[in-house]
């Protein structure tokens, strides 16, 4: 008799830690579990390893460097060594560059580290790290987010299956996503979108209209209408119709995401700005307007990196943030993210188009962005365009400890440190409205400096324990929208990612939940391998 022939058996991949993301955070986690002598597997979604590390973002945001230690700071030292090579400069004389990004020794006054580097000198840290420390990854592995995907027993999560049918067993698990979309399939609860200022007992959570701290708003009067000053006429493109909410209310609006956009001026190592597809240059009217006011900080965000290239960020009222355009992002399908994904990178292109050729742009910014190209050595299997869109924020985890303004502003003592930050509570803009008189503006553009640098408590990267007992949570971590405005920098992830870690292998050593586990024994581990816990 014939065997019934059914689908094949799913395979199954056992470590005792499972990290799920390709992020900063998910790679030092990785190599903090194999220190500490116990398995890891990396399930990452993406291919590329570093997230927004490796991604573009080379002007690193650090606040205070000092209270950066751990395999964070030998991140950072890594790239010093590397720039210290007459091979890293192919496009520029060492001398030329001079001391841009050069760190301040290191705490022991011996190791130096360098904070702005190129993406693929980062990338290839990451994968340096992957390879010294034997790390097993499977890339472009997708958890299905499905009722089926994560199983449970109790509160326990045993395994999650992905997209090509997976299943990766662990006694703990780590979810180092920007998405958080393993913590939210385990059933931890979380928030996306900002609180109300009453929720918290906060100033600059909420809806900020006429709070300007960064200068990307509009400075003069400008009609956000087709015919200017006639509402009749229609909005323009890139401006919302809905009204502005109370000062200090809550919503599920999210602050702008972009791309970190690697420029090149060498004329050997550029590749030119094509017209993107379904490119339009009505979408960027309200630019031309800013500049027949008089606008001139065109290039103030061009951050010069190694090698004549650049990190080129949001700068202005109109610029590479695609105000509104993310709100659904965070929980979206992966189908309608890649969509969002690709919606961001025609209109980013399309503007970097539009500034190189439109005759309304000034005759000086048109000189100076024909010398902009995106660069042939980096992202070089996608165009020179970054493989990742800059998540600011998406899902926040609302675990143990909730992270408040007052706690990232170093106003308070928090409970049980596991790193530091100490960059401004910063937030980009959310919406672009209309006024009651009838002009545009830019909400949401948050910048408030901590009094000193803060610590940041381990129950925010714990869920409770009634939600999931084996699952750490370093990046969408337990914050308010403003507070985590700070802690979402690249160098606190990956502190808090190698906290996790460490995190994880005792509570399997101990034979408890990570929410049970005792913190003078994590306290003692992570001072040794070099974490900054307080002033």
């Amino acid at each position: 008799m014939a065997l019934l022939t059914g689908a094949k058996p799913a395979a199954v991949r056992r470590a005792d830690v499972i990290v799920y993301g390709g992020t900063s955070a998910a790679i030092t986690a990785a190599v903090q579990v194999r220190k500490m002598g116990k398995s890891v597997i990396v399930v990452s979604p993406d291919k590329h390893l570093g997230g927004l590390s490796s991604g573009g973002l080379g002007f690193t945001d650090t606040g205070d460097k000092s209270v950066i230690g751990g395999l964070s700071r030998q991140f950072y030292g890594r790239l010093y060594n590397h720039y210290q090579t007459d091979e890293a400069w192919k496009w520029q004389k060492r001398s030329e560059y001079g001391n841009k990004g050069q760190g301040t020794p290191a705490i022991d006054g011996a190791a130096r580290t360098m904070w702005i580097f190129e993406p693929h000198a980062a990338e290839k840290v990451f994968e340096d790290f992957v390879r010294e420390n034997n790390i097993t990854i499977y890339r472009d592995e997708w958890l299905d987010r499905s009722p089926k995907g994560v199983q449970k027993k109790g509160a326990a999560i045993q395994s999650f299956r992905t997209l090509g049918g997976t299943v990766y067993e662990g006694k703990m698990f780590i979810d180092a996503t920007y998405e958080g979309d393993l913590m939210a399939a385990a059933g931890v609860k979380y928030h996306v979108g900002r609180e109300a200022n009453s929720v918290y007992g906060e100033q600059f959570n909420g809806v900020q209209p006429g709070v300007f701290h960064h200068g990307h708003h509009f400075k003069t009067n400008v009609s956000p209408y087709v015919v200017p000053g006639d509402p009749k006429s229609g909005l323009l493109p890139e401006v919302s119709a809905e009204p502005i909410a109370e000062k200090g209310s809550g919503d599920k609006k999210i602050q702008a995401y972009c791309f970190r956009m690697c420029l090149s001026n060498h004329p050997d190592n550029r590749i030119p700005f094509a017209k993107p597809a379904g490119y339009d240059p009505k979408r960027y009217e309200l630019l031309a307007r800013v500049y027949a006011n008089g606008w001139t900080e065109t290039f103030q965000k061009y951050d010069p990196i190694p090698n004549r290239k650049t990190d080129t960020n949001n700068h202005g009222p109109f610029s590479t943030d695609y105000i509104g355009k993310n709100y659904d992002y965070p929980e979206a399908s992966y189908e309608r993210r890649r969509e969002i994904i690709k919606d961001h990178e025609l209109y980013q292109k399309g503007l970097m188009y539009f500034l190189q050729n439109d005759p309304r742009v000034p005759a000086d910014v048109h000189a100076q962005m024909q010398q902009w190209g995106l660069p042939k050595d980096e992202f070089t299997d996608n165009g020179g365009w970054p493989h990742q869109l800059y998540i600011r924020e998406a899902r926040r985890m609302i675990g143990v400890f909730v992270m408040k303004e007052a706690d990232a502003l170093g106003k308070t003592s928090v409970p049980n440190p596991v790193g530091m930050g100490s960059y401004a509570l910063d937030s980009h803009n959310a919406q672009r409205y209309v006024k009651a008189d009838g002009f545009v503006q830019d909400e949401g553009d948050i910048g408030v400096h901590p009094d000193k640098p803060y610590s940041i408590a381990y129950g925010s990267i714990l869920p409770k324990e009634n939600e999931c007992s084996n699952l750490l949570v370093p990046v969408c971590v337990s914050a308010s929208h403003i507070a985590y405005g700070s802690i979402r920098m690249e160098p606190v992830f990956m502190i808090l990612g190698q906290s996790a870690a460490t995190a994880a292998v005792l509570a399997i050593d101990n034979k408890v939940s990570p929410q049970r586990l005792p913190y003078e024994k994590l306290r003692a581990v992570l001072v040794k391998d070099g974490q900054k816990l307080e002033l």
